[in-house]
């Protein structure tokens, strides 16, 4: 598929077959949609890549319409050790495990568990939240709470210190919160998995905060 894709190839390593700990390599390995220790190779061009959307982002920007496609299923090779093998979390070179999270279904690899990722039989693919009702599928609560530590390590300018209405997807309570780029808890149940709807009222212009600062009460 071009020399850009012909690119992602790697020679096999001679010396590869040294056991390695399993959690060798651990988030070194990787590309822009995924950190984890293995590769696939396509069989339907024979070429090797990060994950399936690098190969579908290449695959179609083919110049030629007719020759454009998505994935297949595929075999993986090893990020470490680089050998070529079947679908399995544990390489059968090296040892090292090539995903923390994997699903034999999907044939899917991820070392960032911190997605709280899972197979959904009824969609039957890996997902992380319902995608009809958008409620968190699992016990969530650690999430939350480092999500509380986060946000209170992280001040926001003075510009930003105001309440919106959220919506949260969890308890379908709605409540207000104080706006954070890192996310607004639900009230109720403590959830981040909420939605904003309303915008934060303009607060008044600075001439009349002033007027009426200065306005004797009655």
């Amino acid at each position: 598929m071009g020399g850009a894709s012909a690119s992602l190839l790697h020679p096999m390593d001679t010396d590869s077959a040294i056991p390695r700990d399993r959690d060798f390599g651990r988030s070194q390995f990787g590309c822009e949609h995924y950190k984890r220790r293995c590769k696939i190779r396509a069989p339907c061009c024979n070429l090797i890549f990060p994950c399936r959307h690098c190969h579908n982002d290449a695959a179609n920007a083919l110049p030629d319409p007719k020759e454009r496609h998505d994935l297949v299923r595929q075999n993986v090779i090893c990020s470490v050790c680089e050998a070529e093998q079947e679908v399995a979390q544990v390489c059968s070179n090296c040892g090292v495990c090539m995903g923390e999270y994997f699903c034999n279904i999907c044939k899917f690899f991820d070392d960032e568990t911190s997605k709280e990722q899972f197979h959904c039989d009824d969609c039957g693919i890996c997902r992380y939240r319902c995608p009809i009702c958008y409620k968190s599928m699992m016990d969530m609560s650690s999430s939350w709470q480092l999500l509380d530590a986060e946000i209170r390590a992280t001040e926001m300018p003075s510009e930003y210190n105001y309440e919106i209405e959220i919506l949260c997807n969890d308890c379908n309570k709605s409540s207000k919160a104080m706006f954070h780029i890192l996310g607004h808890k639900c009230a109720h149940c403590g959830s981040y998995n909420t939605r904003r709807i309303s915008a934060p009222q303009d607060p008044p212009p600075q001439g009349e905060t002033e007027r009426q600062v200065s306005e004797p009460r009655e």
